[in-house]
């Protein structure tokens, strides 16, 4: 990947970003997986430095170049200072990336990044290094996972909200917002909505009068609007639902990040697909879109409902 050849051909990827715990290293896995399986030549790109347990097959590993417990010993830094000078310490080594990634080239790339926050919100280290990439004829989404949970909160809601309109604000690259975990929201509560209010992001004038229904955040009603108001403003906030296992809701996520970075797939591939795609309809699948996420959601709820009445 000299300086001469940037021009020479595309490289197409992800980013795989968002919070601690969010599923990044386990989608990482499952999307090499199931690229791998339509014919598609992946390499992961661990830049995790705080990452030392990776389940998939790792072709560059940030670990080579700096680890986060050595920084935090040698500079006597915490993890969030650590992981900045981290980022920073990549960023004024892009040549040892250069490098590496020339080895894989023809693949498509998948980047496992650090889950701190402020990294994607505020700090300039990673949102450099993702424009040198740009530089280099890599056409990257960013793919922003929030776990799922957050939709049982309306406060939470907002959050995860303005959160990720000022990271897609912030990054800088074409942006897929995922709800991961989609196969374990049954065990978080009850939604106020049907998952698709969260998905779209509709009117979020009703998220604030069901949390003025709350004698904590009634007083922070005006607070609440506005800050709805500025999300809606932009309106570039929607999500997509996933659950990792389920071949459907991964083929949902993959054609959307391909929309988003501009990939587009061979016949070859297609015909893999539709191959992988045949042998997914089975009693371990049941998630093809938003609306059987729904509706297995609210099977759950009136199960649960009956079962409370036959208690009683």
């Amino acid at each position: 990947m000299s300086e001469g050849s940037k021009g020479s051909s595309l490289a197409f990827g992800q980013v795989v970003i968002g919070p601690p715990g969010s599923g990044k290293t386990t989608y990482c896995h499952g999307m090499q997986e199931f690229l791998g399986r339509i014919g598609r030549k992946v390499s992961v790109v661990n830049l995790d430095p705080a990452n030392e347990v990776m389940p998939y097959q790792c072709a560059v590993d940030i670990a080579e170049l700096i680890t986060l417990p050595d920084v935090m010993e040698n500079l006597k830094l915490g993890p969030n200072g650590g992981l900045i000078y981290c980022m920073e310490y990549l960023e004024a080594n892009f040549d040892w990336l250069q490098e590496k990634l020339a080895a894989f080239r023809g693949h498509y790339y998948l980047f496992d990044c650090p889950g701190q926050v402020e990294l994607y919100t505020h700090h300039d280290a990673l949102k450099n290094v993702f424009a040198q990439l740009a530089k280099w004829n890599f056409r990257l989404a960013a793919v922003h996972l929030v776990d799922s949970h957050y939709c049982t909160d309306p406060g939470k809601f907002i959050s995860v909200l303005c959160t990720s309109l000022s990271t897609m604000l912030h990054v800088e690259l074409p942006h897929v917002n995922i709800l991961s975990k989609m196969d374990l929201i049954e065990q978080y509560g009850k939604l106020a909505f049907n998952l698709d209010y969260y998905t779209e992001v509709l009117d979020l004038s009703y998220l604030v009068d069901h949390l003025a229904s709350d004698p904590f955040f009634r007083n922070y009603r005006r607070l609440n609007e506005k800050l709805v108001e500025v999300i809606e403003d932009y309106s570039l906030v929607s999500f997509v639902p996933l659950n990792v296992q389920d071949k459907e809701s991964m083929r949902q996520v993959m054609q959307a990040v391909d929309k988003a970075n501009g990939y587009s797939f061979g016949d070859q591939e297609h015909r893999s697909l539709e191959a992988l795609m045949s042998a997914a309809v089975g009693a371990d699948f049941h998630f093809a879109s938003t609306l059987a996420v729904q509706e297995k959601y609210v099977q759950s709820q009136d199960k649960a409902v009956e079962e409370e009445v036959m208690d009683l």
